[in-house]
């Protein structure tokens, strides 16, 4: 494979994953990791990535400015968040997750609805503040760097006890049969808390996500309520998780 061949193909999975692992990438191209890791550092050089210890993340995940253009599938991501806030009622409240389509639901919370919204996202908080009706609680802990949330222990104990009514999630991987799973492990206890402290679990999920899987298990399909694409709930694609306990919108 050409190296320009190779660096579209990184390009690719950083901007459907937000993040990928050097071994990943180097098993899926059947390469040396010293070869990703040089194909990575000049991406990194040529500002379309950002690398980082084992891995490279997208530029648009990492980016703090909330006002943030630089999307992986913006217009879906939108559309995913504009079905989302159907979910929401005054007086109501939930907790927003971090990533990229979580910050879209953020920016599309109308202003004259009073909400009370728990996050561990730094840029989801900072969007939520723009908002005068609603009421901001940032659950804290250790930040990470690449994804902007609170992780670790801290985190995983102020989400025990809190009891939203919706909870908004992303993933980077699902699957009809597998569920949901990610390639970090701290993050999948994050979100194992999350879902234990929500009465129904929305998954907001763009279609290439679909029918894939990692390393760590966040859950079953069926401890999510409702999964959120932006597809319409009848389409050939979303064929395989029609037979399971799951609402599709």
């Amino acid at each position: 494979m050409l190296k320009e061949e190779r660096q579209r193909t990184i390009l690719n999975e950083v901007a459907l994953h937000n993040k990928v692992l050097l071994t990943d990438i180097a098993d899926m191209l059947d390469v040396s990791i010293d070869t990703v890791r040089r194909d990575v550092k000049e991406l990194d050089t040529g500002n379309k990535l950002r690398k980082v210890h084992g891995g490279a993340v997208a530029l648009g995940f990492t980016n703090t400015t909330v006002r943030n253009d630089n999307i992986y599938a913006l217009d879906e991501k939108k559309k995913i968040a504009e079905k989302a806030v159907s979910f929401l009622k005054d007086g109501g409240v939930i907790f927003i997750d971090g990533g990229t389509t979580c910050v879209e639901l953020a920016r599309k919370i109308p202003e004259t609805i009073q909400l009370t919204c728990f996050t561990m996202s730094l840029p989801v908080a900072l969007e939520l503040l723009l908002k005068p009706n609603i009421k901001v609680i940032l659950v804290g802990g250790e930040v990470s760097k690449d994804a902007q949330i609170s992780m670790g222990a801290s985190t995983i104990h102020q989400l025990s006890e809190i009891h939203v009514d919706y909870s908004f999630i992303g993933t980077g991987y699902v699957d009809s049969v597998y569920g949901l799973t990610e390639f970090d492990w701290d993050i999948v206890q994050v979100k194992k808390a999350v879902i234990k402290s929500s009465k129904k679990t929305i998954l907001l999920s763009i279609s290439e996500k679909l029918n894939s899987q990692h390393r760590y298990k966040t859950c079953d399909i069926h401890a999510i309520h409702t999964m959120i694409t932006e597809l319409d709930p009848s389409h050939k694609h979303l064929n395989l998780f029609r037979n399971q306990e799951i609402h599709l919108l």
